[in-house]
C-alpha cells in the first residue's frame, strides 16, 4: 500500500478507492442521522408528555393523533426484533443466550458493508486482481479509524446524537474493532498470496520498510484484539487500560508510516477525535475538582472533594461526598480516583444519591484493588465515627471526580415504570423511583383543570404507578437503602392522602439461588475491575468459610440459627423447601398469595453475610477484639430482622417471576410503560425475554389497545 491508488479506477465500472472510503461514510453517517432523528423525536415527546401532564390532561403518556400512533406501532416492532434473544443449549447443564438480534443485525450490517466495499467489482479468485484488491482493502481499512476512535470516547459525540452514552457504544467498538482487524488480515493475505507466487514474502519482510511497517500495524493489533477480550479485560482492568493505551499509540503510528500521503487524513482525523474526547474530559475534570472554577464549602480541598469512608454489610464501602460542585441525574456515574489510597487508578461508580440529597453516595463492593482498598480505609476509620468532627474531617480522603456519564430516557414521561435489580443494582434503580416521587411532589393534585406551566418550565410527572423489585442475596443488604425506601413509602402515602393519583408497590427477594445471576458481569458499575454494579454478587461458600474457622477465625453462630438449632435440630437448616431444596431457590409465581401466607425463610443463605463480615478482622486487631466483633455481629444481626420485621415493604424469600409482574403493571397501564432492568446476565436475560414475549402476545399498539413496553438494560460490561 505503499504506492497510491486512490485516485485511479481499477477498470471499466470499477470505482476508485477514493470513492468507495467516501461511500463508507455516507452509509454511516446515513445510520447516525436516522439514530438521531429518532432520539430528537423522543425529546420532542419527553416535553409533549411533560406538558400534558402539566396540563392535567388524562393519560398523557397513551398516542392519541394519527403520526405518534404510527410511530408507536413502528417503535413496539423494531423494540421485539432488536431484543428479542435466544437461549441456545450447550449442554445439559449449559446454555448460552445468544446476543440481541438488534445487536447482531448492526455488526452484520457493518460487515456486509466492509465486504462489499472491499470487493464489488473485483474477482477474488482472478490473480491479476490479486493486487487490486490489495489495495482497496488497505483502503477501506483506513477509513474505518476515526469510526472506532469515535466508538471509544467518553465524551463520545457519536453518543452525543444518537442520546445514548459511551457505555452501551463500548460494545460495538470492540466489534468495528474486530471487522477492522478482518479487514487489515484480507489486506495483507492478497498481497502475501500475491508474492507467494514468485517466492518474494521473506524479501518483502526483511527489505521493504512499507511492508515492515504493515506488518508491525497488523501484529499490533492482532494483541489489541486478543488483549480486549472479555477474560483478559476482567483479568487486570488496569493492566489492560495501560496496554491498551500504549498499543493504540503504537499501531497509529506504525499506519501512519505505512500509508501513502492521500490516505493519511484518516489518522488525522482519529487523532483529532482522540484529542479532542480528551481535551473535554479534562477541562470538565478541572471545572468540577478545582475550587477556583465552582462554589466549595469551606471543608473543601483546592484540588478535589472531601470524601467519608464508611464499612457496610456484605464487604461493602459507603463513599459519600458533600456538597458536590456539579450536577446530576438520577442513573449517572463518575469516575472516582482516590490516590491516597489506590493511586493511579479510576473507577466508575453508579451515584447511589439524588441531586436534592445534596451529596454524592456510592455504594463500592469490596473486590480487589482499589476496592479492597476502600473498605479497609472505612473498617480503620470505623472506631472514629464517634470522636469530634475534626478528628472525622482530617481522616477524611480527597478524592478526584470525573463525570458524571450515562443517559436514559427520562422515566416520568412514562404511564408506568417497572424497576428490577440485583443486590447492589439497586444503585442503579433506586435513585430513578426517588427521581420520579421528588417530581411527583412538585405537581399539583391531578383533580382536573389546566395549568399555564410553559413548556420549558414544566414540572411534574406523567408517571402514576411505579412498581419496584429487589432481588438481594443477604438480608443484610437490605440496610443499605432501608431509610430511602421507607421514605418513599410515606411520602408516597401522603400524596395519597392528598388525592394524588399515584401509586408504588415494593417487594423485596432474598434468594441463594446462583443460576439467577451465574457469573456476575455488570456489578460494580461500574467498575471495570469491579464493574459499580455488582449485581447479585457471591458470597463466600460454606466450605470456604469452614477452612476459614479452621484456620483460627471465629466461629460464630447468628440468633436465629441458635433458635433454631435449640428447637428441634442438630444443625443449620440448609433444605427448608419442598423436595429437599432450599425455599430461597424457589420461584415465587404469586406474590400475593406469598405475602398473605406470610412466607418466611428458615435456612441460614440470607445471613451468612452477617456472620462473617465482621469476623474479617483488620490487621491492625489482635485477639482482644474477638469479643467485640461476636458483639458487633449480634448487634447487625438484630438491627437488620428488626428493620425487616417492621418495615412496611414486603419481604419474600425465593426468586421473582420477572414475567408476571411486569403482565400485571401492563394491565393496568394507561399508557406506554417503561421497563428498567440492572442485574446479573440471568436476570437481564430473563426480563428481556418477558418484555418481548409480552409486547408479542399482547399485541402492543397492534389494533389491541396494549400500550406500549420501553426496555431499558444497565448492563456495564467492559
Amino acid at each position: 500500500m505503499g504506492h497510491s491508488m486512490g485516485g485511479m479506477s481499477m477498470g471499466d465500472g470499477v470505482p476508485s478507492p477514493l470513492y468507495l472510503q467516501r461511500l463508507y461514510w455516507t452509509f454511516i453517517g446515513i445510520a447516525i442521522g436516522c439514530a438521531t432523528v429518532v432520539n430528537v423525536y423522543n425529546q420532542a415527546l419527553y416535553r409533549q408528555r411533560i406538558l400534558a401532564a402539566s396540563r392535567n390532561v388524562p393519560s398523557p403518556a397513551k398516542p392519541r393523533a394519527v403520526l405518534p400512533s404510527t410511530v408507536a406501532t413502528i417503535s413496539a416492532i423494531a423494540r421485539e426484533f432488536t431484543s428479542a434473544t435466544y437461549p441456545l443449549p450447550l449442554s445439559k447443564r449449559l446454555r448460552w443466550t445468544s446476543p440481541t438480534l438488534g445487536r447482531v443485525s448492526t455488526v452484520l450490517a457493518e460487515l456486509v458493508l466492509v465486504l462489499l466495499l472491499c470487493f464489488y467489482r473485483l474477482n477474488p479468485n482472478d490473480q491479476w486482481q490479486w493486487e487490486d484488491i490489495g489495495y482497496r482493502t488497505g483502503y477501506i481499512a483506513a477509513a474505518q479509524l476515526p469510526l472506532v476512535v469515535l466508538l471509544a470516547g467518553k465524551r463520545n459525540i457519536i453518543a452525543f446524537f444518537t442520546g445514548t452514552s459511551y457505555e452501551h457504544l463500548n460494545w460495538l467498538h470492540r466489534w468495528v474493532s474486530r471487522i477492522l482487524f478482518l479487514n487489515v488480515t484480507i489486506h495483507m493475505a492478497f498481497w502475501f498470496v500475491g508474492w507467494a507466487r514468485y517466492d518474494y514474502i521473506k524479501v518483502k519482510l526483511t527489505t521493504d520498510p512499507i511492508t515492515q511497517r504493515g506488518f508491525a500495524a497488523w501484529c499490533i493489533l492482532l494483541w489489541i484484539v486478543l488483549s480486549s477480550l472479555a477474560p483478559a479485560r476482567r483479568w487486570n482492568y488496569e493492566f489492560f487500560v495501560v496496554q491498551h493505551i500504549i498499543t493504540f499509540v503504537g499501531f497509529f503510528a506504525a499506519v501512519y508510516l505505512h500509508l501513502p500521503t492521500e490516505v493519511k487524513v484518516w489518522v488525522w482525523l482519529s487523532l483529532g477525535f482522540f484529542l479532542l474526547d480528551r481535551l473535554l474530559r479534562a477541562l470538565v475534570t478541572l471545572l468540577i475538582n478545582v475550587s477556583f472554577w465552582n462554589r466549595r464549602t469551606k471543608a473543601s480541598k483546592v484540588v478535589g472533594s472531601c470524601a467519608t469512608f464508611e464499612p457496610l454489610n456484605g464487604g461493602t464501602t459507603k463513599i459519600t461526598v458533600e456538597n458536590p460542585s456539579f450536577h446530576w441525574k438520577a442513573g449517572q456515574h463518575v469516575f472516582l480516583s482516590c490516590h491516597g489510597l489506590a493511586p493511579l487508578q479510576a473507577h466508575p461508580f453508579t451515584i447511589a444519591s439524588i441531586p436534592a440529597d445534596k451529596k454524592l453516595d456510592f455504594l463500592v463492593k469490596s473486590k480487589s484493588g482499589s476496592t479492597k482498598q476502600f473498605l479497609r480505609h472505612a473498617e480503620n476509620m470505623q472506631g472514629l465515627q464517634q470522636t469530634s468532627g475534626d478528628v472525622r474531617q482530617r481522616h477524611q480522603r480527597t478524592v478526584i471526580l470525573e463525570g458524571p456519564y450515562g443517559r436514559i430516557r427520562p422515566l416520568r414521561q412514562f404511564d408506568s415504570v417497572f424497576l428490577i435489580a440485583g443486590s447492589s443494582g439497586a444503585t442503579f434503580t433506586v435513585p430513578l423511583m426517588r427521581d420520579i416521587v421528588s417530581n411527583w411532589m412538585e405537581q399539583p393534585p391531578r383533580r382536573g383543570g389546566a395549568s399555564s406551566t410553559s413548556a420549558f418550565k414544566y414540572k411534574g410527572a406523567a408517571t402514576r404507578y411505579i412498581r419496584f423489585v429487589w432481588v438481594i442475596k443477604s438480608r443484610s443488604q437490605y440496610v443499605w437503602f432501608a431509610s430511602q425506601l421507607e421514605t418513599v413509602k410515606a411520602d408516597v402515602q401522603g400524596m395519597r392522602d392528598a388525592c394524588y393519583d399515584v401509586e408504588v408497590e415494593m417487594s423485596i427477594y432474598i434468594t441463594c439461588d446462583e443460576l439467577l445471576g451465574g457469573k456476575d458481569q455488570t456489578a460494580e458499575r461500574r467498575t471495570s475491575v469491579d464493574p459499580v454494579h455488582s449485581l447479585l454478587e457471591q458470597v463466600k461458600s460454606t466450605q470456604s468459610q469452614r477452612m476459614e474457622y479452621e484456620k483460627g477465625a471465629i466461629e460464630l453462630v447468628s440468633v436465629s440459627s441458635v433458635a433454631s438449632n435449640s428447637d428441634n435440630q442438630d444443625g443449620p437448616v440448609t433444605s427448608c423447601g419442598p423436595n429437599g431444596t432450599c425455599c430461597c431457590m424457589q420461584t415465587i409465581d404469586d406474590e400475593g398469595r406469598a405475602i398473605e401466607s406470610g412466607r418466611q425463610c428458615h435456612c441460614q443463605c440470607g445471613t451468612d453475610e452477617i456472620q462473617t463480615i465482621n469476623a474479617q478482622t483488620s490487621p491492625t486487631r489482635g485477639s482482644d477484639s474477638k469479643v467485640e466483633d461476636i458483639s458487633e455481629v449480634s448487634t447487625d444481626k438484630k438491627e437488620v430482622d428488626s428493620l425487616l420485621d417492621h418495615s412496611a415493604i414486603p419481604v419474600l424469600s425465593g426468586r421473582p417471576m420477572p414475567r408476571k409482574l411486569i403482565c400485571e403493571m401492563l394491565e393496568q397501564a394507561l399508557g406506554e410503560s417503561a421497563v428498567v432492568v440492572c442485574g446479573p446476565q440471568g436476570l437481564i436475560d430473563d426480563v428481556r425475554r418477558s418484555v418481548v414475549a409480552l409486547s408479542d402476545e399482547r399485541a402492543v399498539h397492534k389494533g389491541t389497545g396494549a400500550q406500549g413496553i420501553y426496555l431499558h438494560v444497565e448492563s456495564f460490561d467492559y
